[in-house]
């Protein structure tokens, strides 16, 4: 029904239009008494051969929603009810910014495929922080940035302020450095800045009483090199794992007139290039951290790819709308069936 309904009705209209009109809408029909229990009817899986227990979390199944579908946590109890496992919301950064000009979001149709700069557009993590605290057993991801006037030898402030901001209303934090929106800020993948922030959020969180796992999400464009200097990175700063990947500036094979836009692609074209990259880390690592993947996941056969090359989760963005929350389903469904 909603690739041969809905979607082509919400692809006639402008995609971040769409999105906050989506949000709405879902929102307003989970008030009415009943529709909430009948999207988990449709498409939740309760069943104990899903859960997963990774950096101390359980997950009542492995496929979650990427950072950037829900930034401000406005929609996260809503939205596990389509199935997810978890969510993560964000990017979040200490103060409230509107992000890159519009329009920042482009569909490509023919590439089954999204290209964005939004610019960390959100409305700061104080106000994120007065819906968390609504949560009621929705397990949540805090992806945290920096803001786009912060320079980036003072970013480390800005991460320090969302981790303290968060610390109590979030099971898991992501680093992120690899948009591509931000100017600058995948500079701060490089060796020397990234071990330094690293450390500073790692012995702050080790401090605590019952510290939380910390994940770096990173690019797809990483060379091999880098990829390595990842995995050492990791050792020495000994956080939980790795989110791969985040979108991509390559523009390779693709057939939509938008792939002149600027920004980071999103969806099937990612999807053999992440996979690579979860491998790389998974093979050169001996899997010595769990990585959560993410990238070109259209159908509950890349998920599996995925999994297989060394994810012991995966997310969605991307496939979720392209695909339609009939794919959250699908997927728990596909490794049930690999299971048995």
């Amino acid at each position: 029904m909603y690739k041969s309904f809905i979607r082509p009705i919400l692809f006639w209209f402008d995609p971040e239009k769409v999105h906050h009109f989506t949000f709405s809408l879902i929102r307003n029909l989970c008030k009415i008494p009943g529709f909430t229990s009948i999207l988990k009817y449709l498409y939740q899986i309760n069943d104990k051969r899903l859960e997963r227990e990774v950096f101390g979390l359980k997950f009542k199944n492995p496929v979650g929603l990427a950072a950037g579908f829900d930034k401000d946590a406005k929609l996260y109890k809503e939205l596990s009810d389509f199935g997810f496992g978890f969510i993560e919301i964000g990017t979040l950064t200490p103060k409230a910014q509107e992000g890159n000009p519009k329009k920042r979001l482009f569909r490509l149709k023919e590439d089954s495929a999204i290209i964005n700069r939004m610019g960390f557009n959100n409305g700061g993590v104080h106000q994120a922080v007065t819906r968390l605290k609504k949560n009621n057993g929705v397990l949540i991801g805090g992806n945290i940035g920096k803001n786009k006037l912060t320079p980036n030898e003072n970013a480390t402030s800005d991460y320090d302020i969302c981790f303290d901001v968060l610390y109590d209303y979030v099971d898991y934090f992501v680093v992120n450095v690899s948009s591509p929106n931000t100017p600058n800020l995948r500079e701060l993948q490089e060796k020397e800045p990234l071990t330094q922030l690293l450390n500073t959020l790692q012995s702050k969180n080790l401090n605590k009483l019952k510290p939380k796992p910390i994940l770096l999400k990173i690019a797809p464009d990483l060379t091999n090199e880098q990829l390595l200097d990842i995995i050492d990175i990791i050792k020495t700063t000994k956080i939980a794992g790795v989110i791969a990947t985040n979108t991509t500036i390559s523009r390779e094979d693709l057939q939509s007139v938008n792939k002149i836009e600027m920004g980071g692609l999103s969806g099937k074209p990612l999807t053999n290039r992440s996979t690579e990259v979860i491998r790389f880390l998974s093979e050169k690592s001996n899997k010595a951290f769990p990585i959560i993947g993410v990238g070109g996941i259209h159908s509950p056969d890349d998920a599996i790819e995925k999994l297989e090359a060394g994810a012991t989760l995966i997310q969605l963005y991307t496939g979720f709308i392209y695909e339609g929350p009939e794919l959250v389903k699908a997927i728990n469904k596909k490794i049930l069936e690999k299971i048995s």
